[in-house]
């Protein structure tokens, strides 16, 4: 189960698609947007950071940092920016230990077989360190209108 907004975001450290540490409380006077979703380069997977890439300009507007975190490697992170010309930042949670501290590292079942996974879900964590909303029923296509949404009515 993911954590719940209201409380005080888990604080990490992960590599970034360059190998360079990115750590949350470094981050404290900025919203930050923490997406996690499942696998570079997929369909889904695309849709979703194409979405936020585009709407970089109005997030900017409301001080939010988009961090995507997945299971890849930072060099599949480093294409995926490439190929899809991507303009925030991409950390790389190899051994899934973040995924679990939010919740979303849960069992998945797809086309008859279960697997653990991550579990598409955003947290908007406020200037505070405190998460602010959580983001889990969205399309990808839509995810980054959500997350407008949510800032435009919250300001």
């Amino acid at each position: 189960m993911a954590i719940e907004a209201g409380k005080i975001a888990p604080s990490f450290t992960l590599n970034d698609q360059d190998n360079n540490p990115v750590t949350l409380s470094e981050l404290k006077g900025k919203k930050v947007l923490l997406y996690f979703y499942p696998r570079a380069s997929t369909p889904g997977c695309t849709t979703q950071a194409q979405g936020l890439r585009d709407t970089k300009a109005e997030l900017d507007a409301h001080n939010v940092v988009v961090l995507g975190i997945s299971p890849d490697t930072p060099k599949k992170l480093t294409n995926f920016i490439n190929k899809q010309d991507l303009n925030f930042t991409l950390l790389a949670d190899e051994e899934h230990a973040v995924c679990e501290q939010y919740g979303v590292w849960q069992l998945k079942k797809f086309m008859g077989r279960e697997n653990m996974g991550v579990v598409r879900t955003s947290f908007l964590i406020n200037e505070t360190g405190e998460l602010e909303h959580v983001f889990n029923k969205f399309k990808t296509k839509d995810h980054h209108q959500v997350v407008l949404d949510y800032l435009n009515s919250s300001s």
